[in-house]
């Protein structure tokens, strides 16, 4: 199996059976991303040399426009795609698997997590995993130490306040908080 396969096998199916060949191969490439984060972790790098080894990270070229503050941490790191002039602050954990798409412009905070894996609600089968992409609109801007789940889309320009912890699709232009986070008000320019 190659990433390819992987991934087009995640797009389609959303499912992996604990144990199994996609199992072993999600654990193949996480030792791949610890590798990689370690090295991007483990010391002072010029942004340009961050840029190059989130590029390894994700096996994809990334927009000079990007800026990242370590510490990162990805358990997988081959399903982020980031657009133009992206923010992450230091201490983000991303749980890619599923996917995760994070619109031009975007601003996410200290300590942010994006999770888009569940586990199987019955306890025999527990190791089994359900992965759904997480989509994050441009302009966004995600407080500090929120997490999004697995599934949600996030509009346009909308704002996720600290803490907040983010289980539904939040639509554009608007303010979300809490746990679970609901909207706060809309945002008129």
């Amino acid at each position: 199996m190659n990433l390819e396969d992987f991934l087009n096998y995640i797009e389609k199916e959303k499912f992996v059976k604990g144990g199994s060949e996609y199992h072993k191969f999600m654990h193949k490439i996480s030792q791949e991303s610890i590798k990689i984060t370690s090295h991007l972790n483990s010391g002072y790098h010029e942004p340009c040399e961050i840029r190059t080894i989130m590029s390894e990270l994700i096996g994809k070229d990334i927009d000079d426009g990007f800026n990242l503050f370590p510490p990162f941490f990805s358990d997988f790191g081959k399903n982020i795609k980031f657009g133009k002039n992206v923010f992450v602050n230091s201490g983000c954990s991303f749980q890619d698997q599923g996917g995760i798409t994070i619109g031009d412009g975007t601003l996410i905070g200290h300590n942010v997590v994006l999770a888009t894996i569940n586990h199987s609600k019955n306890q025999k089968n527990r190791a089994d995993m359900y992965l759904y992409p997480i989509n994050i609109g441009k302009n966004v801007w995600i407080g500090s130490n929120a997490t999004v789940l697995a599934g949600v889309n996030i509009g346009d320009g909308a704002i996720i306040a600290a803490g907040a912890v983010v289980t539904n699709d939040v639509a554009e232009d608007t303010v979300v908080g809490g746990v679970p986070a609901k909207l706060i008000k809309n945002i008129d320019d």
